[in-house]
Order: structure tokens, then C-alpha cells, then sequence
């Protein structure tokens, strides 16, 4: 191939690069993952980067470890080279539409950190900033912070009292996304609906566990732990909208 043609070649994968980046990807189906063993296919591992000024810890691999068939996500104070702590965040590699979205999990009390799972898409896969979130403020376990994102504008939402503090044994939190709206659930049981400002872009999974130092109005003032502490996911599980009880923790399974 001449050089000339090797150079039109890539002019033009330079110009379908954008389009590319936004074409439709196939959706991941239903699943539910009990973490008897880390499924590599399924999931991605955040190593070795932050996601901006307002993370003060770093994504690591070795703060990730199963435990008793639960996945443990680990912030590791000062843990890291010179001092740095260490985060922990894996994300699907497959992205995922409207439907049922289901995680059980454990968290611990201390102030200036985040555990949440959620969906999220944005200028990284070159699509617009997407979001539906569902993050335990660790600076007060009884309560959850939810949200969404529509191209990149938080759409609102607030903290609600949950059942039960998250430090108190395993809760299972959940949302349903559908064409208008998005209602979230603790242990089965409504605590919101919203019907506008609804994402309609295909997202992957997150879970998360990081600290802050500058976010502190809304985190709480970050207080160093005394240790290593421990975000415990027990399962998590997709259901597609329009599909019923696809494994028998879901709350899809105990509705009439």
C-alpha cells in the first residue's frame, strides 16, 4: 500500500473517530454476581489514576479483595507512595439500559467518603455525561444520597433516611430506570420517583469507595481512620425492563 494511501486511510479513520466513539454498543443482558470469584469478563479494574482535584486517593488494584464469597473494597489511608491513599472502583465493560439495578452491601461511619454504586457514561466513551447514582455519604450511614445526570447537569435528588444505618449488617439498595423515569428502592421499598430530567443513553455499572478533602460541604470534613476501611458488596444484580425474577434476591421475585 502506497504511503499516499496509507495516508487517506487515516484522515478518514480520523474522521468516523467520533462517530465511531458514539456508535451504538451491544447491551449487556441480565446477571447476577454473587462474587464467588472475580468475573474479568464482566468487570474492569480502576488502577493507578484519580478522576480529578476533588478525589484525594488514588484507584488501586490492591484495594480490591474477596472475601467469603463478597467483594471488599478497601481505603487505605496514607497507603500509597509518599503517603497517598488508596481507592478502590471497578466498572462494567458493557453497558447497560433501562431496568432494574440491584446491589446489596455493608458500609463503614467515617467522615469525607463516598461508597456507591452507579451507572455512568460520558466524554471518555464519547458520549455525553449521563448518571444515575446511588451513594452512601459515610460521614452519616442512616441516610443515601441520590441523583442523576442528564449531559452533564445534575438533574437533583437529595439524602433520605434509609431503613436502617448501612453499618448495621447488609441493606439492599436499587433502582428502576425506565423511558420518563427512575424510581430507588431500600430493601424493596419506594423512597423515590422522579419523572423528569431521565437519561435515555445506554450506561456501565460503577461501584466505588474514595475520600475527598474539598468536597467536605457535601462529604463531610475528611477525618483520617485509624486503619483500613472496608465496603462490603455482597451481590449485585441487572434485570432488563420488561423481564421479571431473574435470580431469587431480586426484589423482582417477591413483587405481586
Amino acid at each position: 500500500m502506497s504511503i499516499l494511501r496509507i495516508l487517506s486511510c487515516l484522515v478518514a479513520l480520523a474522521i468516523l473517530a467520533p462517530s465511531l466513539a458514539r456508535a451504538e454498543k451491544p447491551l449487556g443482558g441480565a446477571f447476577f454476581d454473587s462474587f464467588d470469584s472475580f468475573n474479568k469478563k464482566r468487570w474492569y479494574i480502576s488502577d493507578g489514576w484519580t478522576n480529578g482535584d476533588h478525589q484525594s486517593c488514588t484507584w488501586a488494584r490492591r484495594a480490591l479483595k474477596l472475601e467469603k464469597s463478597k467483594l471488599v473494597m478497601f481505603f487505605l489511608p496514607e497507603a500509597g507512595p509518599d503517603k497517598t491513599n488508596l481507592c478502590a472502583e471497578i466498572q462494567t465493560r458493557a453497558r447497560y439500559s433501562y431496568g432494574t439495578y440491584e446491589v446489596r452491601l455493608n458500609t463503614p461511619k467515617n467522615s469525607g467518603l463516598n461508597a456507591s454504586f452507579f451507572t455512568y457514561i460520558g466524554p471518555v466513551h464519547g458520549m455525553p455525561h449521563d448518571e444515575i447514582d446511588i451513594e452512601i455519604l459515610t460521614k452519616d450511614p442512616s441516610k443515601v444520597s441520590l441523583n442523576r445526570y442528564l449531559s452533564g447537569k445534575p438533574m437533583g435528588g437529595g439524602e433520605f433516611p434509609l431503613p436502617k444505618p448501612t453499618t448495621e449488617g447488609l441493606q439492599t439498595l436499587a433502582f428502576r430506570w425506565e423511558p420518563g423515569a427512575i424510581t430507588w428502592y431500600a430493601d424493596g421499598k419506594e423512597i423515590l420517583k422522579v419523572t423528569s430530567g431521565v437519561p435515555s443513553a445506554a450506561q456501565k455499572i460503577y461501584l466505588s469507595f474514595w475520600s475527598t478533602q474539598t468536597l467536605s460541604e457535601w462529604m463531610g470534613r475528611y477525618k483520617k481512620p485509624p486503619g483500613p476501611l472496608r465496603y462490603t458488596i455482597d451481590w449485585v444484580g441487572y434485570t432488563p425492563l420488561g423481564e421479571t425474577c431473574q435470580f431469587p434476591e431480586s426484589m423482582l421475585c417477591k413483587e405481586p
